[in-house]
């Protein structure tokens, strides 16, 4: 897996410049059946990542504008009467899709936003009494402002314990950047692209990743992180058994995307932040704690 990975990274790189971290993140993500978020200010290429990982995975991509006169039906679908048959015939919502980009998903409401969490939670749609299954894969990559910008309304922790990882993009390297002003954006590369794998090989994947090994010294190490978050005065409130699957999730990903059919603990600090950052709260002022503390405060829970 790691050349047809490594395949797929330098792909999305060619679009994605200079953020080759962030994509192996975002497919290690999609590989454990999470959902992505991604905060960051508005033109950074959130929107960009989204469409070329489709592509390149040979994805059906949809892309709904979330805006705070948004309702439910407009993201799963209506039922409309028909006078040639007499009866409601449901018409899908663009949910109804392999990649979904939740684009700014905080400008909408919460009632809004709530309609995602069946969805994100179980793959499937509940709609008038009826459920509908949801493609496989189906993954979500939503978009989030920074709060201070005007129109946000912030995400329930009921929503954002939802994404398996949160991750932020960051201003381009000088010599990125000086790539995207001469052409304009790579925009323009992304019709060219072909598939590295196909949807088959998604779902396989995402199969074998739930077979990587994890040692009895491993699982103590996870739930001794677990206890840490529930006892350690620094913390809110602490992580949930949702959350420490949520880690397992991904550090299996983490471990089979770079060719290994074992995890070991440097695969859990790796994405340690990414997976519990939006999930943990100071104890202080419950405000979100910066990475490099967060990741301190675990170094004193010992690694076997």
């Amino acid at each position: 897996m790691n050349q047809t990975f490594e395949k797929i990274v330098d792909q999305i790189g060619h679009v994605v410049l200079g953020k080759d971290q962030e994509i192996r993140l975002a497919l290690a993500c999609l590989f454990a059946k999470g959902h992505l978020l991604i905060e960051d200010l508005p033109g950074i290429g959130k929107t960009t990542l989204a469409k070329v990982l489709s592509v390149c995975l040979g994805l059906n991509f949809r892309r709904i504008q979330f805006t705070s006169d948004m309702l439910p039906g407009d993201i799963l679908g209506i039922s409309i009467f028909e006078q040639k048959t007499g009866s409601f015939v449901f018409h899908p919502g663009p949910i109804f899709t392999q990649v979904l980009l939740a684009d700014e998903i905080n400008r909408a409401t919460p009632k809004t936003q709530s309609a995602l969490l069946e969805a994100m939670e179980e793959g499937q749609v509940t709609m008038e009494g009826n459920t509908r299954a949801l493609e496989k894969p189906f993954f979500v990559i939503a978009t989030q402002n920074p709060l201070e910008q005007s129109g946000t309304f912030p995400l329930p922790e009921s929503q954002l314990d939802r994404f398996l990882m949160r991750i932020e993009i960051g201003y381009p390297g000088r010599e990125a950047e000086n790539r995207l002003l001469r052409e304009e954006g790579t925009q323009q590369l992304v019709g060219d692209m072909k598939p590295c794998i196909l949807r088959e090989q998604v779902v396989d994947i995402q199969k074998k990743i739930g077979e990587v090994h994890v040692s009895d010294a491993f699982l103590e190490y996870l739930q001794d992180l677990l206890v840490f978050t529930r006892t350690s005065p620094h913390f809110h409130v602490g992580l949930s058994p949702r959350a420490g699957i949520a880690m397992l999730r991904a550090v299996r990903s983490w471990a089979y995307i770079h060719g290994r059919d074992y995890a070991i603990p440097e695969d859990l600090q790796t994405v340690l932040p990414w997976v519990v950052g939006h999930r943990l709260r100071s104890a202080e002022d419950r405000t979100e704690i910066p990475r490099d503390r967060l990741l301190s405060l675990f170094l004193e829970v010992p690694i076997p």
